[in-house]
């Protein structure tokens, strides 16, 4: 049945590899389980509630992949998305989660009609790269002062907006500590180390007194509060385009770029460098995405991590279904997932974003009409605390300066339509 569903032998594999694979790609993206009800329970959600909506939403996601699209690529609910979700469209822009829910599931109908129809390859074509790389580092700099702020490292100051907190806190040296585990065991090759990290850090907040021990597993709690709450009623007023299209976009890119990165990583790609199958990929992402908003969590997306099990040999689907049966049995550490204080997240999200800050090194920045977009939208994302208004700063500044400079060669259809939205968004609200 394996060799029949999976191609196994076609692959050159076996099921001892695929599932060493799937386990590795597991350890190194199980984070999401901890990180994500933390951050999502800040917009009012029902931590329990989002614990099991990331189990499930990750484990329909890699299951969808694998048997339907047969590749070894691992979907959770994803970091950045999870952020602006919460700190943007929640928390700055004033709507309810339940909307936001919606806004999600729009998106991911969108993403699905995209996919089935081919509309993507225009639209990732027709995006410059150097706007791609200045939105994934963006969200990584939202990220990390997500991760300074929660560990009490950045606070607010009415004199200089933020300032540096009391760096001698049991959280802030907690949070640095992780930070630094999390460096020196990934250089040191251990495939675990962002969540060997947040269990050394909860164990040590449990030693000093600073965590309360709530056992390790029990059954899984009520997906009730957060189950088909998603509210669609409000997602067509015209403020909430720009939310759903920032889902989209990031989204679109994330799995784009996931899926050729794990492509080059395992030789998927074919002799004129195309993936197989890839409107089968995109379709398991965007159906994951809007099975993820019905039970409760923001956008599901594909995981660059998934690079990890590819390298420890995953050939096929039967990877990524290994990752989904090991998200259904996390289920059972909700326990667990409740005791991880907030500090014990921030390295983890310092360290992704360094992740996402490396692309930075492929910016043209000699050339100034392509890396001041990429600076605009890199320090207006966490400056002005939201990825869709950056975004928006990005694309509306990448018009205006290849327009006063006569690089007209430089501009498109997309990007001329998308910073004209944003601009019509800024002055009508």
């Amino acid at each position: 049945m394996l060799e029949k569903l999976f191609k196994l032998e076609q692959n050159n594999t076996s099921l001892k590899q695929e599932v060493i694979a799937g386990v590795t790609t597991f350890l190194t993206m199980a984070y999401i389980i901890f990180v994500n009800p933390m951050m999502l329970a800040d917009a009012g959600m029902d931590h329990g509630a989002v614990f099991v909506a990331t189990c499930l939403a990750a484990a329909i996601g890699c299951l969808i992949m694998g048997l339907v699209a047969n590749y070894p690529i691992a979907l959770a609910p994803g970091m950045g998305l999870n952020a602006f979700f919460t700190y943007t469209v929640v928390g700055e822009m004033g709507y309810s989660w339940e909307t936001a829910l919606g806004a999600v599931f729009m998106s991911g109908i969108c993403f699905l009609i995209l996919s089935l129809v081919k509309i993507r390859e225009w639209i990732v074509n027709s995006i410059p790269m150097s706007l791609r790389l200045g939105i994934a580092a963006g969200i990584g700099l939202f990220l990390a002062l997500i991760g300074l702020k929660s560990a009490g490292i950045v606070v607010a100051s009415p004199a200089t907006l933020v300032t540096m907190g009391d760096i001698t806190s049991f959280p802030a040296v907690m949070a640095a500590l992780g930070f630094f585990l999390i460096i020196a065991m990934v250089q040191r090759g251990w495939k675990a180390a962002v969540i060997l990290s947040i269990m050394t850090i909860t164990l040590l907040g449990l030693l000093f007194g600073e965590v309360q021990y709530n056992g390790l597993v029990s059954t899984p709690p009520s997906i009730a509060p957060t189950f088909m709450q998603m509210d669609l009623s409000a997602v067509l007023e015209i403020s909430m385009i720009s939310v759903i299209f920032a889902f989209l976009f990031v989204d679109l890119f994330d799995t784009s770029g996931t899926l050729v990165a794990v492509a080059q990583r395992g030789g998927f790609l074919d002799d004129k460098g195309r993936l197989p199958r890839v409107k089968r990929a995109l379709s398991a992402d965007s159906v994951a995405t809007i099975t993820g908003a019905a039970l409760g969590t923001s956008t599901t997306t594909s995981y660059i991590e998934s690079t990890a099990g590819v390298s420890a040999g995953g050939r096929t689907g039967l990877t990524a279904v290994v990752v989904g049966l090991l998200f259904l049995a996390a289920l059972f550490v909700s326990p667990l997932a409740g005791m991880v204080p907030a500090y014990a997240t921030s390295g983890a999200l310092f360290y992704v974003a360094i992740l996402m800050m490396s692309g930075l090194i492929n910016v043209d920045w000699e050339d100034l009409t392509e890396a001041a977009p990429v600076v605009v939208t890199c320090l207006l994302m966490p400056l002005t605390f939201s990825i869709a208004n950056a975004i928006g700063f990005g694309f509306i500044s990448y018009l205006v300066i290849k327009v006063l400079t006569g690089r007209f060669k430089d501009l498109n259809a997309g990007v001329v339509f998308i910073a004209v939205l944003f601009l019509i968004k800024f002055i009508y609200g």
